[in-house]
């Protein structure tokens, strides 16, 4: 998958960016190679033009796609793992897959098992991060403020607590 100067991304560990450049660089005299250049809200990232997909690099979700989402948020959440060791496995694993379903479902779940009991750290700030992310790309999409985004978000995600009021945790 090529991208676009000017178009504008999603990454693992990133979040949203804008390819402002495509360039050829050489880092501790390795050989040149190209790179795209990103640019997020706090940072730039340098990304092998030929590892980008292969790394997660892949292009908004569409406004068109979004009713797919809201489904999906509004579902009522799937059981996550009661092992908090094999919770971050999970949300890791689906986090490297790096799909805008996966985030949504991430944040759905971990959502739910957390009204059912505290979160620990780690998975109160994969939440918190997941969320994040899922709501600047939902405003990206649909092209309203982050805030608009997040107050849909809620609503779906409350559509969802009303299916299965008390979430479940399925065994390790």
């Amino acid at each position: 998958m090529s991208f676009q100067v000017g178009e504008r991304v999603a990454y693992p560990a990133f979040g949203l960016g804008r390819v402002i450049a495509r360039v050829t660089k050489s880092f501790f005299d390795a050989e040149t190679q190209e790179f795209y250049e990103v640019a997020g809200e706090y940072s730039t990232v340098w990304v092998q033009v030929n590892e980008a997909e292969a790394r997660g690099r892949r292009r908004l979700t569409r406004r068109e796609e979004l009713p797919r989402y809201q489904a999906v948020l509004a579902a009522a959440p799937a059981a996550v793992s009661a092992d908090a060791r094999q919770r971050q496995r999970d949300l890791a694993a689906r986090l490297k897959r790096d799909t805008f379903q996966d985030l949504c479902e991430i944040v759905r779940d971990l959502s739910a098992y957390g009204r059912a009991a505290p979160l620990n750290a780690e998975d109160a700030a994969g939440l918190q991060k997941s969320r994040r992310w899922l709501c600047q790309e939902w405003a990206a999409a649909a092209g309203i403020p982050f805030e608009g985004a997040t107050a849909e978000v809620d609503r779906l995600l409350e559509a969802g607590r009303r299916l299965s009021p008390t979430p479940t945790a399925r065994s390790k």
